[in-house]
């Protein structure tokens, strides 16, 4: 079988304990917007300053969805040797589960690692504080992990600062190269992505959302809370690193009432996201608008016979940075040649769509 290398050449040997307790590190920062209905726990931490910038229930726990992929992931890179050299198979599985949040890959090493033996090793490697392996009656559901924001700033830190640099390159390398869509077809570009210009690096989580969005990393009967984490309500978690060097990391998880869209949840996440203090992050210029509809299409160009770049989750909020006229385009009793142009996803969307009272967008330049 051929091999793979992890990254470059190993460094010199460096620190594997925990990172060193940030310096003067608020309580809370009252700034955060949090939308009505959402329960969020916040964690924003500059690694120029080594201090946090926001902090709002930083080690409130939630069930972790795709982020405890991170944990995964580093547990199975442990102690590879000198030069962390990785079959072509495994490297290959890694870059899908990290990268477009693979479940079966992850169940993969879940269960040949050991399950929650995983999450026991890496919290005393890593010395987390509120992260815990999923709750009695659920072994097998990684995605049940307790998380904390503050435990997942820490968990970046050690990527950053403490990990040997093939370890750092190969995942860090991944997250910078996070897919539009997940393997279940799904949007990740919430948060962090839609709110942040490039450099930016993700691990995205999702739970709850069935056929509307959930990425079926926790396709299990519906729960009431154990172990004091929540496992009923919808969870839509962004983390990550912000800016050149990665000088912010961000960690925010949410929850949504059972009724909550993936849609609007992407919606809410994203307006939390950007009320956010993030050194060194730059905000994509444009005006936010809401949508309607099911299964929009992001073309390539402005007329419907052009290819489709993705679709959009419905009722989504998206950023538009200018507008041009194309094709007519009608929905009765709608009709309108205008279109949007969305920066996030490099294409247009029919005006159609866009929630506002003229054809053409107030106050969007064109294009």
């Amino acid at each position: 079988m051929a091999a793979v290398l992890v990254g470059a050449a190993a460094a010199p040997a460096r620190a594997s304990g925990p990172p060193a307790a940030p310096r003067d590190a608020p309580a809370a920062v009252t700034a955060v917007e949090v939308p009505p209905g959402v329960t969020a726990g916040v964690a924003v931490f500059d690694r120029q300053t080594g201090t946090f910038t926001e902090q709002l229930n930083p080690r409130l726990r939630f069930r972790s969805a795709s982020v405890v992929k991170l944990l995964i992931a580093l547990d199975h890179l442990w102690n590879r040797g000198p030069d962390h050299t990785l079959p072509a198979d495994d490297r290959a599985r890694l870059d899908a589960m990290l990268r477009a949040s693979d479940d079966a890959s992850a169940s993969f090493y879940w269960a040949q690692n050991g399950g929650g033996a995983i999450v026991d090793r890496m919290v005393a490697r890593l010395g987390l504080a509120d992260t815990a392996g999923p709750p009695a009656g659920y072994p097998g559901y990684w995605g049940y992990t307790a998380l904390s924001a503050a435990d997942t700033v820490r968990i970046y830190r050690h990527l950053l600062d403490s990990a040997p640099a093939p370890v750092r390159t190969l995942v860090m390398g991944d997250l910078r190269q996070s897919a539009r869509c997940g393997t279940d077809g799904f949007d990740q570009r919430f948060g962090i992505p839609a709110s942040f210009e490039r450099p930016w690096a993700v691990k995205q989580g999702w739970s709850g959302f069935g056929d509307s969005g959930n990425c079926s990393d926790l396709t299990a009967p519906t729960a009431t809370t154990a172990a004091d984490v929540d496992l009923t309500q919808r969870a839509l978690h962004t983390t990550g690193t912000v800016g050149t060097g990665d000088r912010s990391i961000v960690a925010v998880f949410t929850l949504h009432p059972t009724s909550t869209s993936f849609g609007a949840a992407y919606t809410a996440l994203g307006r939390l996201v950007r009320s956010l203090n993030v050194p060194g992050g730059v905000r994509p210029a444009g005006t936010w608008f809401g949508t309607w509809g099911s299964d929009v299409r992001v073309r390539a160009d402005t007329n419907t016979s052009s290819t489709v770049l993705t679709r959009l989750p419905a009722g989504v909020e998206v950023l538009v940075r200018c507008q041009k006229q194309g094709r007519r385009v009608e929905v009765p009793p709608y009709v309108n040649d205008w279109w949007a142009y969305l920066p996030l996803y490099g294409g247009y969307l029919t005006n159609i769509y866009v929630r506002s009272p003229e054809n053409r967008l107030p106050d969007v330049p064109l294009c």
